[in-house]
């Protein structure tokens, strides 16, 4: 035994003199540095050679972007935040959204800053001016609805309020891969603080979210926090423009109402909003459906994008909690996306992504990570001079080269 212990120190001892003095106290300069990111490094930067990133490689961050854990770095700077909102306890039907933000960034795995150039857009959004960050997820809990929203409001308040890297903005945009619809309310609630004033919504769904909570009626009584109703609750908080002139935007709608007349619609109208329906596409087209969006919601005022995956229909998008047949195909609602880029957007989300109910071929997050992206687009392309005015122009094109 004491022979053992011997030669196992002896071992040990010959081991730190043969690799104690190697690179210990080393100061390594810039371009010993640059050689080893260009011979182990997962991107080609800037033209330089290196390991060329594929979609089966590095750490799970969306589109393979630096991930820094924002909420504990105040000192991380950035102009566009991905942020994953893990939370699906206020769903009204299937459950399984809280995992549709890992979803949302393997989806996104074959999008890279090396093959990210995108066509329509004439842009690389991920090497462009924006500065744009992976901040990882809000740590949400799963046990009680009204600590998840302050724990959502307070991330997304402390997210917004960063400084941006770019003198072109006045507060960063932060892109939320959700989650349940719910979080779109501590959203709006963080974004209202950060501008000063009421904002717009433009709202892809199936389905309106305007609902009274009391259109969940029950014995119990129970927080009226739910994905139905968040936009009610904006409303009645004051986040959302109440100007007639200034209404929000439903669009793909196709959802039953409550009871045995349009009362719904009526609540919704008098909350402020304009409605397009998922079937007007077959009168109108995708270029009409821009064309209502730009002229209700303009270039100029700041607006939210809230974009629920149920919009698409359950063949292309089944991985989602509440489906509803007769939706967009994944190509239209793309295709109305690159026709409304001249909005002036301040956040948006992707919302209610339930990976346990897709197929094999990941065909709903696949959509998600694709939506993101033409989202990214549009953010990075509005910030480059001239784009203000081109959300009309955009609709022209649209109308055009109609592909329906």
């Amino acid at each position: 035994m004491r022979l053992t212990s011997l030669l196992l120190g002896c071992s040990s001892a010959l081991l730190a003199a043969a690799c104690g003095n190697h690179d210990d106290g080393k100061e390594w300069t810039k371009a010993e540095l640059d050689k080893l990111e260009a011979k182990w490094g997962f991107e080609v930067l800037n033209g330089a050679e290196g390991s060329l990133v594929t979609g089966f490689t590095g750490i799970g961050s969306f589109a393979h972007l630096k991930h820094v854990k924002c909420l504990t770095n105040p000192t991380e700077l950035y102009d566009i935040a991905i942020i994953g909102a893990p939370f699906d306890t206020a769903v009204s039907y299937r459950p399984g959204a809280r995992f549709g933000p890992r979803s949302i960034r393997h989806a996104s795995s074959r999008q890279t800053s090396f093959r990210g150039f995108n066509p329509r857009a004439n842009i690389n959004p991920y090497s462009n001016w924006a500065t744009i960050l992976d901040c990882g997820d809000i740590p949400v809990t799963p046990m009680d609805n009204v600590i998840a929203l302050e724990q959502m409001s307070a991330a997304f308040k402390e997210l917004g309020q960063r400084k941006p890297v770019s003198s072109s903005l006045s507060k960063p945009k932060l892109i939320t891969l959700g989650g349940d619809h719910s979080l779109a309310l501590p959203a709006l609630r963080a974004l209202k603080e950060a501008y000063g004033a009421p904002l717009r919504v433009l709202h892809f769904d199936a389905h309106l979210d305007t609902w009274h909570p009391e259109k969940y009626p029950s014995y119990w009584t129970s927080t009226q926090f739910n994905h139905g109703s968040m936009f009610w609750m904006a409303g009645n908080e004051g986040l959302l423009s109440n100007t007639t002139s200034a209404p929000s935007v439903h669009a793909g709608l196709r959802t039953r109402l409550s009871g045995n007349d349009f009362a719904d619609h009526d609540d919704d109208t008098a909350q402020n909003w304009v409605r397009i329906a998922a079937d007007d596409i077959d009168e109108v087209g995708t270029a009409g459906v821009v064309r209502t969006i730009m002229d209700t919601l303009g270039t100029e005022d700041p607006v939210y994008l809230s974009i629920d995956i149920d919009v698409l229909d359950p063949a292309f998008a089944p991985g989602t909690g509440t489906p509803e047949p007769g939706g967009w195909t994944t190509r239209e609602l793309i295709r109305i996306l690159r026709g409304i880029e001249g909005l002036n957007l301040v956040g948006a989300d992707v919302v209610e992504v339930s990976p346990a109910y897709q197929g094999n071929g990941e065909e709903t997050a696949l959509a998600a990570a694709q939506v993101v992206y033409e989202v990214l687009s549009s953010m990075v392309k509005k910030g480059l001079g001239g784009m203000g005015k081109e959300g009309k122009a955009a609709a022209i094109e649209v109308e055009a080269k109609d592909e329906l």
